[in-house]
């Protein structure tokens, strides 16, 4: 594929459709091109914690997918080598969290990204993530040609 872009969305429909966490928590993927993604959630009643808040590990979760499409998005499988997590702001319940992952960095296997959580313009959480290709492809094409 010579679009970079149109690579990036058929690397995300082969994740998407094996990715039961972000879908059991009902995250949309609303974007991908080379190097980026954004996915959006809004949270529920059971995403909340003994603070009657959003619990952090979910805003990490959306954020952490949005890393995982935005580093897969160039048929070489990627995971994280590690992240971390800023939590800005407390979110509520029937929030509608969007994560917006861009890459800064990407040579030989590694890469750093970067994912701002935000409530409509209010920014939330801020997330770096640190990849690593792990070997092989996402796409049946590219796998049944290599």
């Amino acid at each position: 594929m010579a679009d970079p872009d149109a690579l990036a969305r058929r690397c995300a429909e082969v994740m998407w459709a094996d990715d039961r966490a972000s879908q059991a928590l009902g995250m949309e993927l609303v974007d991908v091109g080379a190097g980026r993604a954004v996915l959006r959630m809004t949270v529920r009643a059971d995403m909340a914690n003994g603070h009657a808040i959003g619990h952090g590990g979910f805003t990490f979760a959306l954020a952490d997918s949005a890393f995982a499409f935005a580093c897969n998005t160039y048929d070489r499988r990627t995971v994280a080598q590690g992240c971390d997590i800023s939590f800005l702001a407390a979110v509520r319940v029937g929030d509608v969290l969007e994560a917006r992952a861009v890459e800064r960095f990407r040579a030989g296997r590694n890469g750093i990204y970067d994912v701002t959580v935000l409530r409509g313009d209010d920014v939330v959480a801020e997330f770096r993530g640190r990849s690593r290709e792990i070997g092989g492809r996402l796409t049946e094409e590219e796998r049944s040609d290599g």
